[in-house]
């Protein structure tokens, strides 16, 4: 007899991570031994010190809210909605709850089985990590390793290894190859392969599948030697076995089977066997192209750029690979250290170019500096111009002169970055603008400026340059400049109490009823501005903790906060944990730009999945508690 209500559980329970990824007959085990709950508004389904269940829960339908207590006023850690699970605590630890579990509105919860569902693990472990996720989501520390353990007793199998990026790039291949039958003469095939100016035939049986491969080397070796005759069945001279591969071999796995096999040919087929028919030709040549499109074959393609118009074509490739990179789930810190690099060879070439131009050299030491996300190292995809140039302190009567030649100079490099793909600043914050574009003592100048006599667009302005970067030009300069501005904010509380304020403006991600907060009007009208609402708090409050602690050597978003968990072990957990949201929240958005041609900046809501929102919504929990500390670390609620 059909079990209708096991049906309904199943139908459910598919729709929703990480059930939508148990195979259909273990999820039918599940639905058939789930409990199910009905909770009035105010139930209490468990209490923090209770006993562990026998289930852990996914709410169906409702809410539920989980607090550390059952006050009123006690502290909400989490509100779980339709398709939330929660509960995890006996399926992944042996101690007691802690935490409490109540309905804030009528509720239907579903119960999984917990003796069920454990022997699933041991064969999905994408399900266990999503519970792992899920779990540490909802407790002190998000992201630590703890709980791999308990979960499995292998947690080798969890790491992530740091995998060879160029391997992960498929490689192009010539489609439609030109085939011969293996009883047709040598001499039709030389004709053939003169008339298409190719330098290989796939030689194929009487049911079109490949058995060999003739090439300009057995010719040379069989024919031209006189060991065979022009008019013996290619069969005789051609090369096999045929070495044959699927159309999603890799460059790294292409050279391999090249040396390994001691050929130069390969051949594609519909399975990758030479049971289908043939598709394709790699030859060495496709090899080497290939390796064009590797990191290492693009920066060689840079340095030998004469034009922006070649350079707006490796800009295309960069941003192919990247998206090689991040849908192949390459670890993002790996990403951005080979995009920042390819970028900043770029930035540098478009300089090198630019002075080239000029009528003559610089007429004293300069630096180029990148501001925004690429002074961040955080610029994956291809967004506006931030940057500025210092130069050299020179006599008075000189300056104007020099100035002049240095606002030529930039302008040229903005020019040319725009052609490149780099939009121009809509701020017009760039090295062209006269106030981007100044002598060192300038510099010096407008810094203490900023710093001591302090407004809103002070704030910004100082900001935005604690995070620059020395993309070409004299180091000492930039030193100089860099000591100076640190040396600035010494003794200056008003200035981070200030500076936290301004941290804390950004809007919230979430709304009260945890909803994500979007857009009200104009362009983006409903759309969830990720950057604004997600990444700049964390940027911002990297800043000013970092800052703080005296820090002036690392700029990286995530990495000041692996910094500041080392600069202070009580809060390690928690900084790590805003490490990682950075990481997720900047490849969430560099994938959602890479799929919609986009910035990735607004988000369409709908178009997201459960997994997705999930995730974000996990990301977003550490900056409320961020912005928290930031407000009485630096006083800052009497400024508000």
């Amino acid at each position: 007899m059909k079990n209708t209500i096991a049906d309904r559980v199943y139908d459910f329970l598919k729709k929703y991570p990480p059930f939508d990824i148990i195979k259909k007959e273990d999820l039918i085990t599940i639905a058939e031994n789930v409990i199910i709950a009905y909770l009035e508004k105010g139930k209490v389904l468990f209490k923090n010190d209770d006993n562990r269940h026998e289930h852990f829960y996914i709410v169906k339908e409702g809410g539920v809210v989980l607090k550390k207590n059952e006050l009123a006023d006690a502290e909400i850690i989490d509100i779980c909605d339709e398709g939330d699970v929660f509960g995890l605590r006996p399926l992944i630890t042996n101690d007691s709850y802690m935490m409490t579990a109540i309905a804030e509105e009528e509720a239907l919860v579903y119960g999984i089985p917990i003796e069920v569902f454990k022997p699933i693990l041991a064969k999905e472990q994408n399900v266990g990590l999503f519970l792992i996720e899920s779990f540490t989501s909802k407790t002190k520390n998000p992201f630590t390793k703890k709980y791999s353990d308990d979960l499995y007793q292998n947690t080798e199998a969890l790491n992530v290894g740091e995998k060879d990026f160029q391997e992960l790039q498929v490689i192009r291949y010539t489609k439609d190859p030109f085939c011969i039958d293996k009883d047709d003469l040598v001499i039709k095939a030389a004709t053939r392969m003169s008339e298409n100016k190719v330098g290989s035939l796939i030689v194929v049986d009487d049911d079109n599948l490949p058995i060999g491969i003739l090439t300009d080397k057995d010719f040379r070796h069989k024919i031209v030697t006189g060991m065979f005759s022009t008019k013996v069945p290619v069969s005789q001279i051609m090369s096999f076995p045929v070495e044959t591969f699927k159309k999603t071999l890799t460059v790294t796995e292409a050279q391999l089977a090249m040396v390994k096999n001691k050929t130069g040919h390969l051949v594609i087929t519909e399975d990758g066997t030479d049971q289908t028919k043939a598709i394709g030709i790699l030859t060495e040549h496709d090899v080497v192209i290939s390796q064009g499109n590797s990191a290492s074959g693009l920066m060689k393609a840079i340095r030998r750029s004469r034009s922006s118009k070649e350079l707006r074509k490796i800009r295309q490739q960069i941003t192919q690979l990247l998206k090689g990179y991040i849908f192949q789930n390459i670890p993002l810190t790996i990403i951005t250290q080979i995009i920042h690099e390819l970028n900043e060879a770029l930035t540098i070439r478009v300089i090198e170019i630019a002075l080239d131009r000029m009528p003559e050299k610089p007429p004293v030491q300069f630096a180029w500096l990148s501001l925004g996300s690429h002074g961040r190292k955080e610029q994956l995809l291809v967004t506006d111009q931030d940057n500025a140039l210092v130069f050299e302190d020179v006599p008075e009567d000189k300056y104007e002169e020099v100035k002049k030649y240095f606002l030529i100079l930039a302008t040229k490099v903005n020019i040319l970055l725009n052609k490149v793909g780099y939009e121009f600043c809509p701020a017009d914050m760039m090295a062209r603008n006269p106030k981007w574009c100044q002598s060192l003592t300038e510099w010096k100048t407008q810094f203490s400026h900023w710093i001591h006599h302090v407004d809103n667009e002070d704030i910004l302005y100082s900001s935005i340059f604690f995070d620059f970067n020395r993309t070409y030009g004299n180091k000492e300069i930039v030193k100089e400049l860099s000591d100076s501005i640190f040396s600035a904010t010494e003794y200056n509380p008003l200035f981070f109490t200030l500076m936290g304020r301004s941290a804390l403006q950004n809007p919230s991600p979430l709304g009260f009823f945890r909803q994500f907060l979007v857009e009200q009007d104009g362009e983006h009208k409903d759309m969830f501005d990720i950057k604004a609402r997600a990444l700049m708090p964390l940027i911002d409050g990297a800043r000013i903790l970092i800052l703080s602690h005296k820090i002036k050597s690392v700029n990286n978003t995530a990495e000041r906060y692996e910094r500041l968990a080392e600069l202070e072990p009580a809060n390690k957990d928690f900084y790590l944990s805003c490490s990682y949201a950075v990481k997720a929240l900047i490849k969430f958005r560099t994938k959602h730009g890479l799929l919609y041609h986009s910035t990735g900046r607004y988000i369409v809501l709908k178009e997201l999945t459960k997994e997705e929102r999930l995730k974000l919504k996990r990301c977003f929990k550490t900056i409320s508690e961020l912005q928290e500390l930031i407000k009485i670390r630096f006083k800052v609620a009497q400024f508000l």
